[in-house]
């Protein structure tokens, strides 16, 4: 069912029509295709991207939207109940742009930054190590700087697009300490840069998640985002709100398994009743749909306050961390109402509780998220 969104303006209502008719058309008939074959979405995210869906919260001077942080995760949550994949991609590709957005200069926005948020090239963060996931201060990727260039060495994981995108928001190290770390705007075709074999993951099959190697690549200088050293700075001001966006998509996988599990519930009989009508079933049903609003008003909340420039780290924590929990119980909820049904690949609850189960995981583990909201108490 379509959710009843409060949206702040006509053109934003329009927005949402049109994300809606996108998804419906160019997602929702070929998910269970790619998903179950592992294969890329040839021309998807193209076709977003003309739809002016991949750029919504960056400025219109340079190609963006324009739009408001409340209005982009309301887009991606749409996105998400028709295909999560291609969501967290979205979400991945407005990461990957933020730190030429947000920190570069002048000249090197007008020389990228247009085509990025144009759709026409597609972007992946790479923050992670093989032994630097929620400890980012412990990057080994070095960057080491010999005239007009860096040679990067080192290796990277858990690259959502690896392989797959046209450049990479690529942290590693320059000096020492967690003041050592830098930003670099990788293309895809560098020299001496080479990708893993696809992870073998339990969901999201269709996009690519792999690891990246460094082997004295040539990165020129001038694709230094910001200054030496400004690395985390830069990593972490794109964390808050890339964890609104996989709090956005965690609320369109659970609206989805909430809306299969009450369809089903009305066409399912047993006792001479629908199991609707049974107060057991019903009370679970309520449950999953309290849990799906609850989690829709925390990143909400949080994205009125970032579209207000006031503080909202925690608030962002808070929303990732409700917003990914409910997902999971939701989606697991939705295979139960299914019965044994709902264990098969018949339907498609399977496959969104295989899937919020990475929510949980990426962009900060729920524990990190924790830690994170208990460090802003303590203050």
């Amino acid at each position: 069912m379509a959710v009843d969104r409060l949206l702040p303006s006509q053109e934003a209502h329009d927005l949402i029509d049109l994300t809606r008719d996108v998804a419906d058309r160019v997602l929702a008939p070929i998910v269970d295709e790619h998903e179950r074959s592992a294969t890329y979405p040839d021309g998807v995210f193209a076709t977003l991207g003309e739809a002016g869906l991949l750029s919504l919260p960056y400025p219109e001077e340079w190609g963006g939207g324009g739009q408001p942080y409340e209005v982009y995760l309301q887009v991606l949550e749409e996105l998400a109940a028709r295909w999560a994949t291609v969501a967290v991609a979205t979400s991945v590709h407005g990461l990957s742009c933020h730190p030429l957005a947000a920190f570069g200069t002048e000249e090197q926005k007008q020389r990228w930054l247009p085509d990025m948020l144009s759709g026409s090239m597609i972007g992946a963060y790479s923050l992670s190590e093989p032994q630097a996931g929620s400890d980012a201060a412990a990057l080994s990727c070095k960057a080491v700087l010999e005239g007009d260039h860096y040679s990067v060495t080192g290796t990277k994981a858990w690259i959502t697009h690896g392989g797959v995108a046209d450049f990479y928001s690529l942290f590693a190290r320059t000096g020492e300490g967690s003041k050592g770390i830098s930003c670099f705007l990788v293309p895809s075709d560098t020299d001496g840069l080479s990708f893993g074999k696809p992870e073998d993951k339990m969901g999201l099959h269709a996009v690519p998640t792999t690891a990246a190697h460094y082997d004295k690549a040539v990165v020129p200088a001038d694709r230094l985002i910001g200054d030496e050293g400004q690395g985390l700075q830069i990593a972490f001001s794109a964390l808050d709100s890339g964890r609104l966006g996989i709090a956005a998509v965690a609320v369109g996988l659970a609206q989805a398994a909430l809306d299969a599990a009450v369809d089903y519930a009305h066409e399912r009989t047993t006792f001479g009743r629908k199991i609707i009508d049974h107060q057991g079933l019903g009370f679970l049903l309520a449950d999953m749909a309290a849990a799906v609003d609850s989690a829709r008003a925390t990143y909400l909340d949080a994205a009125r306050r970032r579209d207000a420039q006031r503080p909202y780290s925690r608030q962002a924590s808070v929303s990732k961390l409700v917003a990914t929990d409910a997902a999971m119980k939701v989606t697991t909820d939705a295979v139960q109402v299914f019965g044994g049904y709902g264990y098969t690949r018949d339907y498609p609850v399977e496959r969104y509780m295989r899937e919020a189960k990475i929510t949980q995981i990426f962009e900060g583990t729920n524990q990190i998220q924790r830690l994170v909201i208990s460090r802003t108490l303590a203050r």
